[in-house]
């Protein structure tokens, strides 16, 4: 299994503390988010690879922490250098599909969340169920939702449905920026984006995918932390205290 993560964004909510720094390196408490992330990750002994898709402004910031780094990690440049010139989330998966021939099931999380929870728990949902998986998470304020990924499940926790940023949600689930893709499904991805998948969000290869696919969604144990702005960032500092969960 390979492990994918986003970090090709540019955080311009945080300026000026990540406008010549990749949020994903921020520190929390001891470690950087990242290291957060992946260590938790990597007591599953199912990823031998790790691969950051970065932007080429960060990137050299992203290969200083690989290469002091043990865990064996593939740092990715998508040749982008400002906010304008991204190339969103899902074509940034394929970039990294095509750059390095990936044949193999992925782990796909953004790297920009706290959690207090071990997402090794998700690793093991999706192999039980043996279909591409992600994981959702009750929301109550509608105004959050329109903002959100908002899922649609049956009673036997399949995704029947996701919608991006509706108007009008059908449901409280919310879907947070970790995927897993069976590798039958990985090789989908293409066919997405040339469909007309949005590119933009991760969620929409999602809601492409789920139509053409069966997909199953795991209610998230714990809570996720999403630093967003300064504020978010300095409470994560204050209140973080490790994954307990």
């Amino acid at each position: 299994m390979k492990c994918v993560i986003l970090a090709a964004g540019y955080a311009t909510r945080l300026y000026p503390l990540t406008e010549n720094f990749p949020k994903p390196l921020l520190k929390v408490g001891e470690k950087t988010i990242l290291d957060w992330l992946l260590e938790d990750i990597h007591t599953s002994g199912l990823v031998d690879e790790y691969i950051v898709i970065s932007n080429h402004k960060f990137a050299p910031h992203f290969q200083e922490w690989a290469g002091t780094h043990a865990l064996p990690i593939t740092v990715v440049d998508d040749g982008t250098s400002s906010n304008e010139t991204r190339l969103g989330a899902v074509c940034d998966i394929q970039f990294a599909i095509d750059q390095l021939n990936l044949d193999d099931d992925l782990l796909i999380i953004a790297g920009d969340n706290v959690l207090d929870f071990s997402l090794v728990k998700f690793i093991g949902y999706a192999k039980e169920k043996n279909t591409s998986c992600v994981m959702r998470y009750y929301e109550a304020d509608e105004k959050r939702l329109t903002k959100s990924g908002v899922a649609v499940i049956d009673e036997n926790e399949t995704l029947l449905e996701l919608e991006e940023k509706p108007s009008q949600p059908k449901s409280h689930w919310c879907t947070p920026p970790f995927y897993f893709y069976k590798v039958e499904d990985a090789k989908k991805i293409k066919a997405a984006i040339l469909g007309g998948c949005g590119t933009d969000a991760p969620g929409s290869l999602v809601a492409w995918m789920c139509a053409h696919s069966v997909m199953h969604s795991m209610e998230m144990p714990g809570s996720r932390y999403d630093i967003g702005n300064l504020e978010s960032y300095r409470a994560v500092q204050e209140n973080y205290k490790g994954i307990t969960k």
